[in-house]
């Protein structure tokens, strides 16, 4: 199923969809709706590619609203990680999100070198787990950064900063350098 809400966010507008079933399959936002629309389609299309069984049809749940409540600080990223499917993923993504959603709190980044010393990877691996993650904002993608600037988001960079200005991490959002 696909729960869709949008609630205001720091004076933003903000789309939440998070696809269902038992547990949380997949997550997307956006700030513009037009662009909602187009990460509803591609979401939907990686998750059928993953083998995961999504049904695109409308129903209201909570999810959006625990998510949205992960963007204003109300709860913890770590607070949603069991509601988290991880169908579809890799072991190796599995482990990545896991890892960044437990280790790296609201208010703080870590650069693609760091978290790939952490997990014993390469920065390219990190950055292609961090560009496929089916779960934005609960597994928080955006507080990585690159060791000189922003770093790259998809589907737009102006997401990452948002969030990380939501989120008081003034210093990362001043550089747009990709």
């Amino acid at each position: 199923m696909l729960s869709v809400d949008s609630f205001e966010i720091a004076g933003r507008r903000v789309w939440i969809g998070v696809f269902f079933s038992e547990k949380i399959q997949g997550i997307t936002f956006s700030l513009e709706k037009g662009q909602f629309k187009s990460n509803i389609n591609r979401l939907t299309g990686f998750l059928r590619r993953r083998g995961v069984s999504v049904d695109t049809a409308r129903k209201q749940s909570e999810y959006p609203s625990l998510v949205m409540e992960v963007i204003t600080g109300e709860l913890d990223n770590g607070e949603l990680l069991p509601m988290m499917s991880f169908e579809g993923l890799t072991p190796f993504e599995r482990r990545v999100y896991e890892w960044l959603t437990k280790n790296v709190k609201r208010g703080s980044v870590i650069t693609y070198g760091s978290l790939a010393e952490a997990l014993k990877t390469s920065p390219r691996a990190i950055g292609g787990a961090m560009k496929r993650n089916p779960y934005p904002i609960v597994v928080p993608c955006h507080r990585v950064v690159a060791r000189d600037g922003i770093g790259y988001y998809t589907p737009r960079l102006e997401e990452k900063v948002f969030l990380l200005e939501i989120e008081g991490v003034k210093g990362w959002t001043g550089s747009r350098r990709t």
